[in-house]
């Protein structure tokens, strides 16, 4: 089989949290929010984003729409914000011309996992995506891996990397699932009472490099 490697998408191949701080404030801009909404908001959606963290959102500060429609506002901002990280497609691009097959593995809900892909330019450089809103299975659960190499795997490749930026739900859960692992360290030093990953790299395009480097 031809090599396969699995990425986080959230602070791995796209910045989330730049496109987060944006997101929020042109919310919080559009529904006529202070500076304390925004504040509560940045922390509520910090790890993640659900249509759940609205309806507090909705009570908190009296505005008069349902749930599911902020939401839908939060999501369509989100997805215009989001940007890969630099060198991420380049590489992603030449890691598919070297032979190797991409999946993506992501926890959150699917509508705005998918809007992220689309809108980063990430989906033709795709061959699997696992999100945890369709198949119910977050990462570092084994059977989350699991479910995304047997995505590819039935595309004639194996799995055999983990690339993300979580110490535990990226490389913990990928040592776990019997995966080689590099962690996208963003500046971070690695905290020691976790697996240690297989390769660290400063940020996702020398992650890439790093797969190159192993198929050659």
């Amino acid at each position: 089989m031809r090599p396969a490697a699995l990425f986080d998408l959230d602070d791995t191949l796209i910045d989330r949290r730049t496109a987060l701080d944006t997101s929020v404030a042109a919310f919080c801009d559009l529904h006529g929010l202070n500076t304390g909404a925004r504040t509560w908001l940045l922390a509520a959606l910090e790890d993640r984003a659900t249509p759940e963290h609205f309806a507090p959102l909705s009570q908190r500060y009296g505005l008069a729409m349902a749930q599911q429609d902020l939401w839908t506002d939060y999501r369509r901002i989100m997805a215009r914000s989001v940007a890969c990280f630099p060198g991420v497609l380049d590489g992603l691009g030449e890691l598919r011309s070297a032979g190797w097959a991409v999946g993506v593995l992501t926890n959150g809900a699917s509508d705005i996992q998918r809007a992220k892909l689309r809108s980063a330019g990430l989906s033709h450089l795709v061959d699997a995506v696992a999100v945890s809103g369709e198949t119910g299975i977050r990462k570092p659960a084994v059977e989350a891996f699991h479910t995304a190499m047997r995505s590819l795997e039935a595309r004639g490749r194996s799995p055999g990397w983990m690339v993300g930026d979580g110490p535990v739900n990226d490389i913990r859960g990928g040592c776990a699932s019997g995966l080689r692992t590099v962690w996208v360290s963003h500046g971070r030093s690695w905290p020691g009472k976790h697996t240690v990953p297989d390769r660290i790299a400063a940020d996702t395009r020398s992650a890439i490099s790093t797969l190159l480097s192993a198929s050659a």
